[in-house]
């Protein structure tokens, strides 16, 4: 293949785009929150002048998890009163954090709701360190959450030559992006155990490869991926972009099973086992896609169309507009990334059947030995 593999530069779309149109990403958090409601519940929270520490890793603006935060505060007011409450988000150093403090400051979104910084004695951190390194000191965190985000790879092992993610790459492309992703999620775990206190909690929702092999985009119907590559090819085929800006949108992500995200702790051999991390609960379920489910109700195809692809969007642009040539002017490269949504939408219009984009998460919960 002539093209070579290149850093990228990943992040959400900004501006509050990104929280205002991923409601399915909410739907995900907001299941997540029964199982981080039972793992304070299994925590000794205490009356203390020690902040109860929080992280949400790759929180993006921040959008989706806010009312979770609101019950997590709740849920530590009751049991340690007046105790102060640190919440860290956390994301890349381009992430747009501006979005994300208006939101919590409540100066964008949801207007009828007080806003999550007008909480008592809780005080809002942005750290823009990626989740793939240390990002708060060693044993001081209580809480640790991340949704939809520890899929990303901390680099591109390689360019898959007829597709655009791993879930269409060849068997011997697939096995470099699991490579790295099972290298990536020991990383991410022995960072987590270093910074949990003992007892500490981690709840992670991430997207996976589940037992019937569905996965994002992919649960029966129209392959969400496959209409990427579909797409960004005819692109090629017209000369609208060379073959080494079609082969550099390759994504950076891995959907693991339930039994890849399983494996550091079932070895008890293990770094990660070793570092004191616990599991605690693993299942999958799919999100539906609330898009697809309006479409069902109110039958208007173009609507339809106008509101889902906003959501794919949201957090793929990056990579399509990053593998087009830097040479390229913005104008020029805007115009490119416009057409190919822009395709994607009317094909939707046209024939909405089958399109959705249903989420397909493992929910874990994990804990830090050495307390209760």
């Amino acid at each position: 293949m002539a093209a070579k593999a290149s850093a990228q530069v990943i992040s959400m779309r900004g501006a509050g785009y990104y929280s205002s149109n991923t409601v399915g990403a909410k739907a995900v958090i907001d299941k997540a929150g029964g199982l981080v409601a039972d793992a304070l519940a299994a925590m000794t929270i205490k009356p203390s002048k020690a902040p109860f520490s929080v992280c949400d890793y790759g929180a993006a603006d921040g959008g989706t998890s806010l009312d979770l935060m609101r019950r997590v505060a709740k849920i530590v007011r009751a049991g340690a009163g007046d105790r102060p409450i640190a919440l860290t988000y956390t994301d890349l150093p381009h992430n747009d954090f501006s979005a994300l403090f208006r939101l919590t400051q409540g100066l964008l979104g949801d207007q009828a709701k007080k806003p999550l910084a007008e909480t008592p004695g809780l005080y809002i951190f942005g750290s823009g360190t990626s989740f793939y390194r240390q990002i708060v000191p060693d044993g001081t965190l209580n809480l640790g959450f991340s949704a939809t985000a520890m899929h990303w790879l901390s680099k591109r092992p390689g360019l898959i030559a007829d597709h655009v993610q791993a879930v269409g790459a060849s068997p011997e492309e697939q096995a470099l992006f699991r490579k790295q992703a099972m290298a990536d999620w020991e990383t991410i775990l022995l960072h987590r155990a270093r910074e949990l206190a003992p007892g500490g909690k981690l709840v992670l929702a991430n997207f996976c490869a589940d037992e019937k092999g569905r996965y994002l985009g992919h649960t029966g119907g129209v392959n969400m991926f496959d209409e990427f590559a579909r797409h960004w090819r005819a692109l090629r085929q017209k000369g609208r972009i060379t073959d080494a800006e079609y082969a550099n949108a390759t994504f950076p992500q891995f959907y693991k099973t339930p039994d890849e995200f399983a494996a550091p702790f079932r070895d008890k051999g293990s770094k990660v086992a070793k570092a004191g991390l616990r599991l605690d609960h693993i299942s999958t379920a799919v999100t539906k896609c609330p898009y697809a489910a309006d479409f069902r109700k109110h039958g208007d195809a173009a609507t339809f169309a106008r509101a889902y692809v906003p959501t794919l969007r949201s957090w793929s642009e990056t990579v399509f507009a990053g593998a087009l040539d830097p040479k390229r002017s913005p104008q020029e490269r805007a115009a490119i990334v416009d057409a190919f949504y822009g395709a994607y939408e009317a094909d939707v219009a046209k024939s909405p059947e089958g399109h959705a984009m249903d989420y397909v998460h493992c929910f874990m919960v994990m804990t830090r030995n050495g307390g209760r």
